[in-house]
């Protein structure tokens, strides 16, 4: 029989609202999944977390934002972008052709096992929200 463990910590991490985060966000994510052993994910996970930090930078007037790595369960990998915005909730859409930008859901909704976001606060006043992603990890590593 082998014991698979569950609930690793969440890892997390304030950088500042700004596209340069992306490379931080890309070491951040590979070093957490180095110390789980799940390096096989690296490349998705780092793409993922490269477009939310893009979209919170680009549609959010956030300071700062919050990273989050997590592993809600033994066969589920998070990544996610905390930002103060909650009524700037993410869209999937289609962008033209011709549009130089518009395609990061589109990339992480192609790339993830399955995304969204959840608004945090409490009633009516939210204070903000995650956008996250999961990847489904081999085996329940």
């Amino acid at each position: 029989m082998r014991v698979l463990s569950v609930g690793h910590p969440t890892y997390s991490q304030t950088f500042p609202c700004e596209p340069s985060t992306a490379e931080l966000g890309r070491r951040l994510v590979r070093g957490v999944l180095g110390v789980w052993h799940l390096d096989g994910l690296a490349d998705r996970a780092a793409l993922i977390i490269t477009e939310l930090i893009a979209n919170a930078s680009r549609h959010t007037p956030c300071p700062e934002i919050r990273l989050t790595v997590g592993r809600p369960s033994a066969t589920r990998l998070r990544v996610g972008v905390v930002d103060r915005e909650p009524s700037r909730l993410p869209i999937l859409s289609q962008a033209a052709d011709d549009d130089e930008s518009g395609r990061g859901l589109l990339l992480v909704d192609a790339v993830a096992d399955r995304w969204g976001y959840d608004l945090h606060g409490s009633g009516r006043r939210s204070w903000g929200k995650e956008v996250w992603a999961e990847l489904r990890t081999e085996g329940g590593k």
